[in-house]
This record gives structure tokens, C-alpha cells and sequence, in this order.
């Protein structure tokens, strides 16, 4: 945890900037059960729960009471059975101490208090439930059908509004967690040789973030069929002249994550085709990088890597005409189908539960939800000093969307589909980092991890 004060402003702060009265709920989360209820998944608590509260314990909830202006904790103490088979921990009251909270009631309280608050018609608003636990935990506590649960618009606006600006302090936790995952892709690129399976070197990079005390932030990606975004199938032997694509992060014991792509060859040096595409998406990266500063709006910041990529791309053949008019066209998005990145903090998406529309998006220019490509843009409003992002471009070729492309000749004026057609199992190609905004431009975070052709092939030659 951090220190009391921490959490006391926390709360403070969020009392007084949510445009709303009455109650605000937090729910916890609880043990899931893998395949009988006492064998359970690795607990993560909820993190805005964790965020104003900091106590990695389940079955929890909070209640900020706005009018009364108190805290509440409710939460149930070892059993005598608990402590039989789980020894004597620290005390659920010794806890919320360190949270700077002084009043902890039974979890069963919790029922009492909010019928209460709601005879005296004061409102309850809480954040939109992800666990099944909780929307039925909701429904329960408010009677309301589950499908008429509506969570509290102010509450969640007042909350991104705080977590998206970094504290000094949340900062140093996102960069432990980025030492340590350049362990992780610097092992990787060490274990990629012909003959080692996938499945290897995602054990190996698991445990060097175990030897840290880190959880995995994320199912790791580690691929030769990069040109499938989230393909967590790892069972593929490695073979030379293959690419291996690595998406990785861990999760410090504080529930700070990281987020970081590389692709490299198995062997000890890119293909000549491997390294022209590889520096294609290294200059996006580089574009992308040199436009970030407060006040840019990330979808431009995305629309400038995916026009370097298509200028990219025209030089080598695989495009064609004028990179504005192909990206005007999204005509990018055969090659380069998601966004440009996402926020990061607690979550390896930040507040992603909340919703894209307050986390990634303003009211005044909402998401884009139709066209291909910007649909999967989750960031794309201006920037503020105290952002943490990611920068992941990358090239994509997945062969079904190339057949239905070509199909329909869409976008045949930019397109070279019969170059296309002869790379269409060549896979994918992303690079991703992490930065703070500033408000004159960025600061990297982390130690800056390998990603240039000649620092990979120097470093693999090594082993």
C-alpha cells in the first residue's frame, strides 16, 4: 500500500469533484473458483477499490457516504476456521487503518445500510460491474433486474478524471514493472532459436516475473503468427527464417502494469523482406512518438503513424497513390486494423470497466463505432501531462481479409493486391512502449528496451 495520507486524499478529492449526492459504492472482488469453490484464480482486487482503498483482501465493499461525510469499510474478520486453515493474518480493521478508513462494519451491514439510504431516497451510485458476482451482488442489494442496473454516469467521470493523471509515486510503480518485463523481452529474444516452442519461452518470461514478486498483467503473446493481434495459442515449434512476435507485461504487487511489443527473427538476423517491414513500423513508432505532447488529440496522433505506415508501404510495393488520400480512405486498415494504443496504470488498459467513452473520449467527440480501424481505437481525445499510453503500430497480414478485400476490389486504387497476396502469410510486425505525457512532449518510460534492426541482430549474435 501506499502511505495513509495517499488514500485519505484519494477520497477527498473524489468527494469533491463528483457531481452528485448520496452514496458512492465500491465493490470489491471476490475469489474465482477454477473447478471447485476453494481451488481459485490468482485474486487481483478491483482497481478503483484498490485505488482509493489499497486493500488486496476479497469480499469487500466501501461506502463513501457524501452527506454524511464518513467511510465505510464492510468486510467480514477471520473466522476461527479462516485462521485454522490460513494461520493469523492481519486484521481486516488493521487494513483499512492503513487506508486511513476508522470505521469497518460486517459485510451483512452493507444490505442494512444502503435500504437505509435508499427509504430516505438518497441516491446509491456505483461502477459498472464486470464480475458476475457483482451484477448479481448489485441486483441484490438495490432490487433491480440485472438488465436495469444503470451505473452512476458523475461517479464515473469524477473517477477518470482523478486516476487518468499519474501521481509521482504510481509512476515509479509502472516503471518497476517495466524493468522488469525488459527481463522478460531480453530472455525471449535469447530463447528464440530454431527447435524451442512457444510455449517455452512464455513459461520462461512468466517466471522471470515471479522472481520479482509480478503477476503477469496480461496473458502473454508470444507468437509466430503475429498478423493474429491477440493470439494467445502457443503450441507452434520455431523455425528459422520465422518471426517472433512478443507482447508482454507484468503487474507489480501494488497492481501497476506495463505493456510492451518486440518482434525479432529466430535467427540471428532479419530477412531483407523481414527488416524493410520492420523499419516501416519503426518509423511509424518513431512518428508516432515525436507528435506526443498535452493538448494533441490521440486520434491524430494515430492517423500520423498509420500515414507514415502507408508511405511506408507504397515505397516497398504493397501500396499505392498518395498516403493522405489511402489513410482518408482507411485504406491503412488492411494492414494496420487496431489502434495506435490504450491508457495504462492499474489496469494494462486503464479503466477500460468504466467505459472507452469516458476513458478514451470526450462527449463532445465521441468514438468512432463503424468505420474499421478507429472502432478499435480506444484512446483518441487530447492529451493531458499526467497520461500514461501506450504507442503500439504495426503491420497485420491476415490472409481472410485480404481474399475479401480483394473480392470486392475495395480500395484497389491503393492497394497492390498482388504483392499482398504473395506476403499474405508472412504474419505481423508490431513495437510498443510506454510514455508519459508532458507538457512540452514525453517521457519514456522504463529502461528503453532494444528495438532497432541493428540493436536486435547485435544482441542475438551474443547467444
Amino acid at each position: 500500500m501506499f502511505n495513509t495520507t495517499t488514500y485519505n486524499n484519494r477520497r477527498a478529492k473524489l468527494a469533491d469533484n463528483v457531481q452528485a449526492k448520496g452514496l458512492l459504492l465500491f465493490l470489491g472482488n471476490i475469489e474465482n473458483p477454477v473447478n471447485f469453490e476453494d481451488n481459485t484464480y490468482h485474486f487481483r482486487q478491483d482497481s478503483s477499490f484498490l485505488y482509493y482503498f489499497g486493500i488486496q483482501q476479497p469480499h469487500l465493499a466501501a461506502i463513501i457516504d457524501l452527506d454524511e461525510n464518513k467511510t465505510i469499510v464492510f468486510g467480514d474478520e477471520m473466522s476461527i476456521d479462516a485462521i485454522v486453515w490460513m494461520g493469523r493474518q492481519e486484521t481486516l480493521k488493521e487494513k483499512c487503518a492503513k487506508a486511513g478508513v476508522e470505521e469497518t462494519r460486517p459485510f451483512a451491514d452493507l444490505y442494512t445500510y444502503l435500504k437505509k439510504a435508499q427509504s430516505a431516497q438518497r441516491p446509491v451510485h456505483y461502477l459498472p460491474p464486470y464480475q458476475s458476482v457483482n451484477k448479481i451482488l448489485l441486483s441484490d442489494l438495490l432490487e433491480v433486474p440485472i438488465k436495469q442496473l444503470s451505473p452512476s454516469v458523475p461517479m464515473i467521470q469524477a473517477i477518470v478524471a482523478q486516476r487518468e493523471i499519474k501521481e509521482a509515486q504510481e509512476i515509479v510503480e509502472i516503471e518497476k514493472a517495466l524493468t522488469v518485463t525488459n527481463e522478460m523481452h531480453l530472455l525471449a529474444m535469447r530463447m528464440s532459436k530454431a527447435g524451442v516452442k512457444e510455449y517455452e519461452i512464455v513459461s520462461a518470461i512468466q517466471n522471470v516475473a515471479g522472481s520479482h514478486n509480478c503477476e503477469l498483467a496480461y496473458p502473454s503473446i508470444v507468437t509466430i503468427n503475429g498478423g493474429i493481434l491477440h493470439n494467445h495459442y502457443k503450441m507452434n515449434t520455431l523455425q528459422s527464417g520465422q518471426l517472433l512476435l512478443n507482447d508482454s507485461g507484468c503487474e507489480t504487487a501494488m497492481g501497476y502494469a506495463s505493456d510492451l511489443t518486440r518482434t525479432f527473427p529466430v535467427d540471428k538476423k532479419f530477412t531483407a523482406e523481414q527488416r524493410d517491414l520492420y523499419n516501416v513500423v519503426l518509423a511509424s513508432f518513431e512518428g508516432a512518438k515525436a507528435e506526443l505532447r498535452e493538448g494533441t488529440k490521440f486520434k491524430n496522433v494515430h492517423l500520423k503513424a498509420a500515414e507514415i505506415l502507408s508511405q511506408g508501404l507504397i515505397d516497398l510495393g504493397f501500396m499505392k497513390g498518395n498516403a493522405q488520400d489511402a489513410v482518408a480512405a482507411h485504406a491503412h486498415t488492411m494492414f494496420f486494423q487496431c489502434g495506435l494504443g490504450h491508457m495504462m496504470g492499474l489496469d494494462v488498459h486503464d479503466m477500460e470497466d468504466l467505459g472507452e467513452q469516458y476513458v478514451g473520449y470526450t462527449a463532445d467527440e465521441p468514438k468512432e463505432t463503424s468505420i474499421f480501424g478507429l472502432k478499435s481505437l480506444r484512446l483518441g481525445k487530447a492529451l493531458k501531462a499526467g497520461h500514461v499510453l501506450t504507442v503500439e503500430p504495426g503491420i497485420y497480414f491476415i490472409p481472410e481479409l485480404i481474399e475479401m478485400w480483394e473480392a470486392d476490389k475495395k480500395n484497389a486504387e491503393f492497394i497492390n493486391y498482388e504483392k499482398v497476396k504473395a506476403f499474405q502469410h508472412f504474419g505481423g510486425i508490431r513495437i510498443e512502449d510506454n510514455f508519459l505525457i508532458q507538457a512540452d512532449g514525453y517521457q519514456h518510460l522504463g529502461p528503453e528496451l532494444i528495438k532497432t534492426v541493428a540493436e536486435i541482430e547485435d544482441y542475438k549474435a551474443k547467444f
